[in-house]
Parts: C-alpha cells; sequence; structure tokens
C-alpha cells in the first residue's frame, strides 16, 4: 500500500486520496472501482503529460480555476489539482468515515477546504468545498471520470441548453464546434448531422467536450450514467445554485501523442461546475456563450465571502433487462430512480446534506 496516500474505509466503501496533487485516485464499492485511472500513471509514461495532473490524472479532483487560466499564473486546473492539501481531521467509526483537508497554497487569495464523508449504509461519496476569502472572480468544477463503452446510456436533469466552445479542443471531434442546441438528443455533429447526447458515442478516434446549461438553478441537477459492461448506474447529484453548468468531456481516443498515445478511450468526464465552458477564465467573467443561458459562470470572491460547493457520487446495480434512467426525484432520505421501462430504485442519499 503507497503510505503517501490518505484512506477512508467504512462498511463496503474504501476511499484512497492523494493530498501530493488533491485527487482522489480510487472510489471502491464491494471492492469495486467506480473512478478512471489514466493507464499512464505509475509508469515512466506520465513523464510525457504536459502538467502535474496529467501525470496523475484519476478519480476526481476540484480544478480551481477551471482549466487553463488566462488570468493567473496557475496551472492547468489550478492549484487545487496540482499541489499538497493538509490533513487535519480523520475519522472513522462503524457508521461513517470523514477526513478535512485544506489546500496548502491560496487560489486567488482564497482559502479552500475539502470534506470527503462516506456512510456504511450507503453508496454514496459525499464531498463539500469551502472556499473562503480571496479576490476577483474564480471559475471551478468537479472533475470525476468514469469508465464506460458505447452506447451506454447517460441521462440528466432538465437542460437549458448544449454548447459546444468555439474551437474543439482536438482536430479528432465528433461535436460540431461552435454549435448550440436546446435539443439534447439531437445535437449538431461535424458532419452536418446529428449525435443523441444521451448515449455515449460508438465510434473511437476522437475527443469531445459540451456544456450542458441547467435549467433549475435552484434545486438538486444530476447525471446518470448506465454502463452496460459494469452492470451498474453512476449517479453524479449537484447543488445546481453553485453549480449551474455539467461539462462533459468525451475522450475517446482522440489524442494520439503521449502519454495519451490513442489508448486513452471510453472515458466520460462529468464535470459540474460554474464555468463557461472551456472558453477560458477571462471570458467567464465577462459576456460568454453560456452566461447569455442566463447562468453564473464565475464564483465572485471577496473578504468574508464563503461559497460552499456540494457534489455526491452515488452508485447503483442495474436490475436485470434495465435500459436507463428516464427521470430521478429525491426524497428526504433516498432517491427515487425510474427506469426507461417504467422500474423504480430506490438509493439512500442524505438530501439534506445539499442544503447543510
Amino acid at each position: 500500500m503507497d503510505n503517501s496516500v490518505l484512506w477512508l474505509k467504512v462498511g463496503s466503501l474504501d476511499l484512497a486520496f492523494d493530498p501530493a496533487v488533491g485527487n482522489i485516485r480510487q472510489f471502491l464499492v464491494a471492492g469495486r472501482g467506480i473512478l478512471h485511472r489514466a493507464h499512464w500513471v505509475g509508469t515512466e509514461q506520465a513523464q510525457a503529460a504536459g502538467s502535474v495532473i496529467d501525470a496523475h490524472l484519476a478519480g476526481d479532483f476540484l480544478a480551481a480555476p477551471f482549466g487553463a487560466s488566462d488570468l493567473v499564473d496557475d496551472p492547468p486546473h489550478g492549484w487545487s489539482a496540482n499541489s499538497p492539501w493538509a490533513l487535519q481531521s480523520h475519522n472513522q467509526s462503524a457508521t461513517d468515515a470523514q477526513m478535512v483537508l485544506t489546500l496548502k497554497r491560496p487560489v486567488m487569495g482564497a482559502q479552500i477546504t475539502k470534506e470527503i464523508t462516506l456512510c456504511a449504509a450507503q453508496p454514496v461519496l459525499y464531498q463539500r468545498h469551502r472556499i473562503a476569502g480571496g479576490t476577483g472572480g474564480l471559475t471551478f468544477a468537479h472533475h470525476p471520470m468514469i469508465r464506460v463503452s458505447g452506447g451506454d446510456h447517460i441521462a440528466v436533469s432538465p437542460k437549458r441548453a448544449a454548447l459546444t466552445p468555439e474551437e474543439p479542443l482536438e482536430p479528432a471531434h465528433l461535436l460540431a464546434c461552435p454549435a448550440h442546441s436546446t435539443e439534447l438528443m439531437r445535437f449538431p455533429s461535424n458532419d452536418g448531422q446529428a449525435i443523441d447526447l444521451s448515449y455515449y458515442p460508438q465510434s473511437v478516434g476522437h475527443e469531445d467536450f459540451v456544456t450542458l446549461v441547467e435549467s433549475d438553478t435552484e434545486g438538486l441537477g444530476w447525471t446518470a450514467v448506465s454502463r452496460a459492461r459494469e452492470g451498474d448506474i453512476v449517479i453524479f447529484v449537484k447543488d445546481s445554485r453553485v453549480m449551474p453548468v455539467t461539462m462533459f468531456w468525451m475522450s475517446n481516443g482522440g489524442r494520439g501523442y503521449a502519454p495519451w498515445d490513442g489508448r486513452h478511450v471510453g472515458v466520460l468526464g462529468v464535470e459540474d461546475g460554474c464555468a463557461a465552458g472551456a472558453a477560458g477564465h477571462r471570458a467567464a467573467l465577462g459576456d460568454n456563450a453560456v452566461a447569455r443561458e442566463g447562468v453564473a459562470t464565475a464564483l465572485t470572491l471577496g473578504a468574508g465571502v464563503e461559497h460552499v460547493l456540494r457534489h455526491a457520487i452515488a452508485v447503483i446495480a442495474q436490475p436485470e433487462g434495465w435500459h436507463g434512467v428516464a427521470d430521478i426525484r429525491f426524497e428526504d432520505d433516498r432517491m427515487r430512480i425510474i427506469g426507461q421501462g417504467g422500474e423504480v430504485l430506490f438509493l439512500p442519499l442524505e438530501t439534506a446534506f445539499f442544503a447543510s
């Protein structure tokens, strides 16, 4: 076992956190890993990565600022994903486990605290970040990544629109850039046709990025990925009051250079946050395509101001004959998952966490 990694263990849940760079390396439920780890992590190939976060690309991390900042001299996805976190507390019992850490470096003058919580009776990873003080406008996003197969169903809470950036991430891409659609099942494709964003693409050899704008920015937003190969449903839940966008990064063999080498295939990043998509930090503070949909694209930092970011990742097994999620509804202590065939599943969830 790597002694530099911090572990949380309770019930059937195991979590590994790397305090050197701030990422959740692993989240296991009953011994099965839920999150993605790039094939080069821990090998000599990682030396070819262009940043610390890419060299350690795995699991989930907080990106703040999101992407490459053109305003501050921070690395891609910020110091929150590229520099050490200090452990403040680590508690485990038979029923729950929690660790609290603080980022050693300020971000735009702000202090960031991370709380990670597991409960034995819930297959859920809870995260709460507190961003206190600072000056200026800050973009951010959670950055969990999972492995998927072509054709896996992706369901989302109602969205106002979907947008792609002015320029694609890579020359090989499926989605038209720039493009805008209020119909997620008919998003413009690079070949002049349309792509259904509710399914992960079957074809390989592309890299795509699309930003989905939440319809209800006062409630809970969600993304549910039904993975056929794994036989599970991975559900991401966010506080839409501070995370009005969900950005999908579909990394499917479109990067042929090292350390990606065309082998980074079947990866989906579900990036809930507050940003102008891939438009950049400077753009997020002014007029931009996402802001024109009527949502904030940056947090306003200030003395005495604290922003609280609440996020959860939940996992449940698929029943036989499952085809995908039709809807999710939140009750006091659980979520009701409704299948496309009318099936109803229940998963324990502390809904009050998103208001605390």
